[in-house]
């Protein structure tokens, strides 16, 4: 039986432990962002920050590590001098690109600034 104001479930749990890790990547704070900024090809790290105006350079540098531990972002060393490094998604990275654009959309309609 299921508790007070809890919807039965049928036996069958509606917790994805898949779906709520994609969510928690994704969702936190300026990664929506820094993904749609990577979606048109290899950026450099100023060159993010550049796009993405507020975002500080200790945050893309947390964002990026988890992005390329997670497989969304494969980090690139290219030679100098300077050296640099250049920053791209993945498949997996690049997989998301409907649901940034779903998101882009669905934004655009409802959500009021």
């Amino acid at each position: 039986m299921a508790g007070a104001g809890a919807a039965p479930d049928n036996g069958v749990s509606r917790f994805c432990p898949r779906f709520h890790h994609a969510v928690e990547l994704i969702g936190r704070r300026w990664s929506g962002a820094i993904i749609n900024a990577m979606l048109p090809g290899p950026q450099c790290f100023n060159e993010l920050l550049v796009v993405i105006p507020g975002l500080s350079d200790r945050l893309l540098t947390e964002r990026l590590r988890e992005f390329e531990s997670e497989g969304l972002v494969q980090r690139t060393v290219i030679p100098g001098p300077p050296v640099r490094v250049s920053y791209e998604l993945t498949k997996a990275g690049k997989g998301l690109k409907p649901v940034i654009a779903a998101l882009s959309e669905w934004a655009e309609r409802w959500v009021e600034i």
